[in-house]
């Protein structure tokens, strides 16, 4: 049996895992990442239910299960700030200012730390 699959194999010029090759091919071609906007403009059109959800998802070929992951997480987004839960994103100027505070005030505790003990090393010495 293996010996008729070698021959049709070499009829065909496949080589041994190049099926496996050929549809990793496709699916990298094909894979498609969508941004915010797009998740946001598919899980708001869900919510008009002029459509239904499994059209709209074959409409924009994903599965409905992706669909309802990014509704939960498009719904659980708006009850964290509906709750007053909103956490505010440092931008990158922001966060090297706060390092900068943050080495200068680590360097005057050290300093402090060391003051305090040359006086007490002066008075107990």
């Amino acid at each position: 049996m293996t010996e008729a699959i070698l021959e049709r194999t070499a009829e065909t010029g496949a080589t041994p895992g190049s099926g496996d090759r050929l549809i990793r091919k496709i699916r990298k071609e094909t894979y498609r990442k969508y941004n915010a906007e797009d998740k946001i403009r598919i899980v708001i059109e869900g919510f008009r239910k002029e459509i239904e959800i499994s059209d709209l998802c074959r409409r924009e070929n994903i599965s409905s299960a992706i669909y309802y992951k990014w509704l939960k997480d498009f719904m659980e987004a708006g009850n964290d700030r509906l709750k007053g839960d909103s956490l505010r994103e440092a931008g990158k100027s922001e966060v090297k200012a706060l390092k900068r505070e943050n080495e200068r005030l680590k360097a005057m505790v050290g300093d402090q730390a060391l003051e305090n003990y040359l006086l007490k090393k002066s008075v107990t010495g």
